[in-house]
């Protein structure tokens, strides 16, 4: 398992209608804040503001083709050299982090190969070196190249 220290928060959040929003600073735009959402805003400012990733080698929830299927990625680190380098999936805090959730992650991997996968919940995350066809466990999270 991962240690994660998650930075303060300094989010921007508002409320409309009884529904509350989460300004994403690198979409620049405001989107509903569901669990998973946290997780996901969380996750991206740790990366930036504790491992130093540049903020523009990031992408979130972007859509890849897998087969005839459409499906979004949540989190996509790029290399210095605009390579994906790096896939993290997120989930709700409630959910549990099992073999199905690696699964879906490395499904994703099939049509944008990386060499690192991570799966988070916030209070729970594991990480993967992909080397050929095998998977080291990770002890943390690569430092930026």
């Amino acid at each position: 398992m991962l240690s994660i220290q998650f930075p303060e928060p300094d989010f921007r959040l508002k409320k409309e209608k009884e529904k509350d929003f989460i300004f994403d600073p690198l979409r620049k735009k405001w989107l509903l804040l569901t669990p998973e959402e946290w997780v996901r805003q969380n996750f991206v400012q740790y990366l930036v503001k504790v491992k130093n990733y540049p903020a523009d080698l990031i992408a979130q929830e972007k859509v890849l083709q897998l087969g005839e299927l459409k499906k979004r990625f949540d989190i996509l680190v790029y290399d210095k050299h605009h390579r994906p380098w790096m896939m993290i999936e997120c989930k709700a805090p409630e959910i549990k982090l099992n073999e199905g959730v690696l699964q879906q992650v490395l499904r994703y991997h099939i049509s944008i190969p990386v060499g690192f996968l991570i799966i988070t919940n916030g209070a729970t995350s594991y990480g993967w070196e992909k080397k050929g066809m095998n998977l080291h466990l990770l002890e943390q999270i690569p430092g930026w190249l």
